[in-house]
C-alpha cells in the first residue's frame, strides 16, 4: 500500500465564487482536473466535501470521495477530521493536502512534494519557486512569500509582505509560497489542535501557527506555475494557461 495519502478539501460553499470546484474549465468541472492529477500520482487518494453535488460528480467519474459535513475553518482541520473518521486505521506515513481549487498542480509536482518530504526529517513540507525582486508579484500582497535556507531546506517564516528586504538595493532574489503540504501523520492531528497563533492572525497565513509552535517545515524548489482560482474571472487564466 501507498505510505502517501492525498487529500483534497472541496466545499461548494464561497463568498466569492461559490460552487467553485464544479465549475467549468474548457467545458470540464475543475475538481475532474484535480481528480485525474492525484490518481497519476499512483498515491492513495480522496476527495473530501460537504456537498452532494460534489460527492456525485466525482462518484460519476469513478473518483474516490468522503464526505465531512462539520463546520470548519480550514481544510486543514477538514482533512485530519477525513483522516480520523475514514482512513485512520490504514497505515499511511504522510498525508499530502492539494487544494481543490488548483487543477494546474500535475501530478508529477505532487509526488515531487511527497517523495522529498520522505527523506527529510521535516514536520510539514510544501513548495517554493525562486524569483526576482524586479518581478511584480513581490510587491503584490496576495503573493505569499517565504524566508528559505539554501543550506538546510528549511522555510523560516511566511509574509505577505515583500522579504526579504534588500538594504543595498538591487534585483536580489525572493521565494514564492506554492501551495501544497505535505505533513507526517502526527504532524497533521497535532497541527490540527493548536489554537490560532500570533503571527498567523496577523498575516492571516495558517502555515505561520506551525512554526511558531515549534514544528519544522521543510520545502522543495519547483518551477510549476500556478494560477489559484479565487473569482469565477480566474477561470479565463486557467483556460490560457492550459492551452
Amino acid at each position: 500500500m501507498s505510505k502517501f495519502l492525498i487529500l483534497v478539501p472541496a466545499r461548494f460553499g464561497s463568498s466569492r465564487f461559490p460552487g467553485k470546484p464544479l465549475a467549468k474549465i474548457n467545458n470540464t468541472p475543475m475538481i475532474q482536473y484535480v481528480v485525474q492529477n492525484c490518481k497519476d500520482t499512483g498515491f492513495d487518494y480522496a476527495v473530501v466535501t460537504d456537498n452532494d453535488e460534489i460527492e456525485n460528480f466525482v462518484k460519476s467519474i469513478a473518483g474516490n470521495v468522503v464526505r465531512v459535513d462539520d463546520d470548519v475553518t480550514t481544510g486543514s482541520e477538514r482533512i485530519a477530521l477525513a483522516y480520523k473518521r475514514f482512513f485512520d486505521d490504514k497505515d499511511y506515513e504522510f498525508i499530502i493536502n492539494v487544494q481543490g481549487d488548483e487543477p494546474l498542480l500535475i501530478a508529477s509536482e505532487i509526488k515531487l512534494i511527497g517523495l522529498a518530504h520522505q527523506s527529510s526529517d521535516f514536520d510539514i513540507f510544501t513548495a517554493i519557486k525562486k524569483r526576482k525582486s524586479s518581478e511584480p508579484e513581490f510587491q503584490n500582497n496576495n503573493v505569499v512569500k517565504c524566508i528559505y535556507s539554501e543550506v538546510t531546506n528549511q522555510c523560516l517564516y511566511f509574509s505577505r509582505e515583500s522579504i526579504p528586504f534588500n538594504r543595498d538595493g538591487g534585483n536580489h532574489d525572493w521565494f514564492q509560497h506554492i501551495g501544497i503540504y505535505s505533513y507526517k501523520v502526527k504532524a497533521l492531528l497535532d497541527f490540527v489542535e493548536l489554537t490560532e497563533s500570533k503571527f498567523e492572525l496577523d498575516e492571516k497565513l495558517e502555515q505561520l501557527r506551525a512554526l511558531e509552535n515549534g514544528m519544522t517545515l521543510g520545502a522543495e524548489l519547483t518551477q510549476i506555475n500556478l494560477i489559484g482560482v479565487d473569482t469565477p474571472e480566474d477561470i479565463h487564466k486557467i483556460e490560457g494557461a492550459l492551452k
